[in-house]
């Protein structure tokens, strides 16, 4: 890239008020002026550079952020749609996912103090889902590596779960498609609302 001041600070002359072999050589225009210039340059081209920047952020839609679920669709022998789910939350970083669900048509029911029956205990965990890991998109597919999960075997070594996506606006719907074992059978799509 050619700055233009450089064209000034090179058409020097000489000056002719200094005598005999030794000239003084004067850029055109002064030193101060280029200087200015150069200034005036960098903060254009940062401008550029930042709206470039957003511009490319902008064609490319993030899932970075935190999002409520808003929605869940199931398929297979039990098909319906939730409206109104129980709270769920995931949270995406640049390279970090975290989801939190409560997987049940109503609120579960609250745990006694102490002496909870098995049956207790199942009711309010089994709707549960936690897990956070690593995630990769190409495309319109999510790869999601659990770090940590409520179920052991979604920590194995080599564990994966891929889904499709669709993002418009502030709208996330995620689409289970497989995992470590094959296809799902009867993916659940679930809809996302950003919070921030």
């Amino acid at each position: 890239m050619t700055v233009p001041f450089t064209r000034h600070i090179v058409a020097a002359r000489p000056n002719p008020q200094l005598s005999g072999s030794v000239r003084r050589m004067e850029c055109l225009p002064n030193l101060s002026t280029a200087v200015a210039s150069a200034g005036a340059v960098l903060v254009v081209v940062s401008v550029v550079v930042a709206l470039g920047a957003q511009q490319r952020s902008g064609s490319t839609p993030s899932i970075v952020g935190v999002w409520k679920l808003s929605e869940m669709t199931y398929t297979g022998p039990n098909a319906r749609k939730v409206t109104s789910p129980q709270p769920g939350l995931a949270i995406f970083t640049r390279q970090h996912y975290s989801i939190t669900v409560v997987e049940s048509d109503k609120p579960r029911a609250e745990l006694p103090a102490k002496d909870a029956t098995d049956k207790q205990l199942a009711e309010a965990f089994d709707p549960f889902i936690a897990n956070g890991g690593t995630y990769e998109i190409k495309g319109t597919e999510i790869t999601y590596r659990s770090i940590v999960a409520k179920d052991p075997a979604g920590m194995r070594a080599g564990n994966f779960f891929v889904a499709t996506f669709k993002l418009e606006g502030n709208t996330l719907w995620i689409t289970g498609k497989s995992n470590a074992s094959g296809p799902v059978a009867n993916p659940l799509t679930v809809k996302y609302t950003r919070l921030e």
